[in-house]
């Protein structure tokens, strides 16, 4: 068995600063990091934290740092690929070691029973994704050499679209000729990203896409034209996904609640 716990759009910003004047993103993410270490004995080993972008709210150096510092003591893989939000150059400066020299900012690992492919879809300075093509041409390179092995393919941007307005204008600009390369692919394969600060599931190219929840806050799932563009200050938890003779995916909400209590 191996098991991927995904964080995503954790935002932190330098000490003293709030996102929008009001969300504490590090305090937000310490709880969840504490939630997750209090329940460890209950969802057995995890491998490895990948963290599917927007690791920071303004792409500063302290920001990484922080991050880096709150995942560190877990004594676990850190695998993170950048959001909308991030910026390459403090990334490549902080998480090193997981990425080429330039260029974009995927990278493929094994872990366990899994490779795990991640893709760059930030465009600096713009609020949308894309893939660029040698981004496209990397993942048809590992997925050949994946082969029938299982693979948890991460990306920021989700390659579906959600049906509210303001996130879709944001999303992935090349979504279609993404799903056309993954509809060739045969072996078990489960897409997750980020970007919408909610848990949707999603049909891909034949395969599973599942978008996790924010630590810091939530998007409503408004479909109205004229919906109200902002965020909830509601804390969700991540996702965990384990390879056990197939894909499972679990979400982990950010408190217990009382109980449990006796049927």
């Amino acid at each position: 068995m191996t098991a991927i716990l995904q964080i995503t759009d954790t935002h932190i910003v330098p000490e003293g600063a709030l996102v929008s004047g009001r969300l504490d993103t590090f305090a937000a993410l310490t709880r969840l990091i504490e939630r997750i270490t209090s329940i460890q004995h209950q969802i057995d080993a995890i491998d490895a934290i990948l963290i599917s972008g927007d690791l920071s709210d303004n792409g500063s150096p302290e920001s990484y740092d922080r991050v880096k510092s709150l995942l560190e003591p877990l004594g676990l893989p850190l695998l993170v690929i950048p959001g909308n939000h991030d910026a390459r150059a403090p990334m490549r400066a902080t998480f090193g070691d997981q990425f080429a020299a330039d260029g974009p900012l995927d990278w493929a690992q094994k872990i366990g029973d899994l490779t795990v492919i991640g893709l760059d879809t930030l465009v600096e300075g713009a609020r949308e994704g894309t893939l660029v093509p040698s981004s496209l041409a990397f993942l048809k390179t590992q997925l050949k050499n994946a082969k029938d092995a299982p693979v948890l393919l991460a990306m920021h941007h989700p390659p579906f679209q959600t049906g509210v307005k303001f996130l879709d204008d944001i999303g992935l600009t090349n979504r279609d000729v993404f799903c056309e390369l993954l509809a060739d692919h045969a072996g078990p394969l489960r897409i997750i990203c980020g970007h919408i600060h909610s848990m949707t599931v999603a049909d891909v190219g034949g395969h599973v896409a599942i978008s996790a929840p924010s630590p810091c806050s939530t998007f409503a799932y408004d479909r109205r034209a004229d919906a109200p563009v902002g965020f909830m200050s509601l804390e969700d938890g991540c996702l965990l996904h384990k390879w056990e003779a197939g894909f499972h995916s679990i979400r982990i909400g950010p408190n217990a609640g009382p109980g449990p209590f006796p049927f």
